[in-house]
This record gives C-alpha cells, sequence and structure tokens, in this order.
C-alpha cells in the first residue's frame, strides 16, 4: 500500500525481527515497543505486533520481571532497591516487579549485604570512625539495598549498634 512511500518497515519485517529479538534473549513489552519505533514501525502496526507476541509468548513481563531480578542480583550485586528502580523505568506493573522480587531469596539478600558491606570496608583507610561509617552506608545505598537493612547492618558491624 502506502508503507513503502512512506519508509515505514512492513509489519511482517519487523515482526520478524522481533521475533529474533526475543528469541535471543528477555525483553519486555516496553524495551519492545521502543525497538519496533526506532525500526520506523508505524504506531498502529506496533500494537499489533506487540500483542501478537505476547499472544505467542515471545515477550512474557512476568518472566521477564523474574528473569532481571534474577540475574541483577546474582551477577550486579544489586539489592532491592536499585531492581525495582530499574523495572520501574521499564513500565513494569507493581504486580510484575513483586513476582520477579520472589525470586530473590532472603538469606542471600542479607549475605549479598554483607559481603558487599565487608568488601567496601577492605578498600577503606577512613580512621574516622563515623566517616567511615558514612562511606560504608553510601556504597551500600548506592548499591540499592534498602536504608534500614543498611544501617542496621553497618551498625552491626561496626559494633554500633
Amino acid at each position: 500500500m502506502g508503507k513503502k512511500d512512506t519508509g515505514l518497515m512492513p509489519k511482517e519485517v519487523a515482526f520478524g525481527k522481533a521475533t529474533a529479538l526475543c528469541s535471543g534473549s528477555e525483553h519486555c513489552t516496553h524495551q519492545i515497543r521502543e525497538k519496533l519505533s526506532q525500526w520506523d514501525v508505524s504506531p498502529d502496526d506496533v500494537e499489533e505486533i506487540i500483542n501478537r507476541l505476547v499472544k505467542e509468548k515471545y515477550i512474557d513481563n512476568q518472566r521477564f520481571a523474574r528473569a532481571y531480578c534474577h540475574d541483577k542480583f546474582c551477577y550486579n550485586h544489586w539489592g532491592r532497591f536499585k531492581i525495582r528502580q530499574m523495572l520501574c523505568n521499564l513500565r513494569l506493573s507493581d504486580e510484575e516487579i513483586a513476582e520477579g522480587m520472589q525470586v530473590i531469596p532472603e538469606e542471600a539478600y542479607q549475605e549479598a549485604l554483607e559481603d558487599a558491606l565487608r568488601a567496601k570496608d577492605r578498600t577503606l583507610h577512613e580512621k574516622d570512625v563515623y566517616q567511615h561509617k558514612a562511606k560504608l552506608v553510601r556504597h551500600l545505598l548506592s548499591r540499592g539495598f534498602e536504608t534500614e537493612l543498611v544501617i542496621d547492618a553497618v551498625n552491626e558491624y561496626m559494633n554500633l549498634g
């Protein structure tokens, strides 16, 4: 029709590229929607392609959330807060995020926090105990661990609590 004249990518070509992308790794609907827009797919075709990808199980936001949480926790050693923020940026729903977070075992999470604390402590040479504590707290917060957990862990580690 007029698509060749407008320079838009044909729907079937875009669907093929999207299935190849989704077959290689997990992606959420937002990521694929952005890709399709970058490929100059018409907005109507974008929604049709997204719906078809979901229907054919190429995209599953809950599956994506579980994989994302697992990978960012296990490999990047991020805390829940940072993971949640990134998933919010990817426009996942609260329910999808909550389901994804369930893959992080509480014991392993606490252990990761303590490991990050000990690792950072080995690199610090601060003499003032409060400056030392502040640096530990800032580091752990930047990793995405929750404020209350960080304060408790640092106080316990430094025998201040």
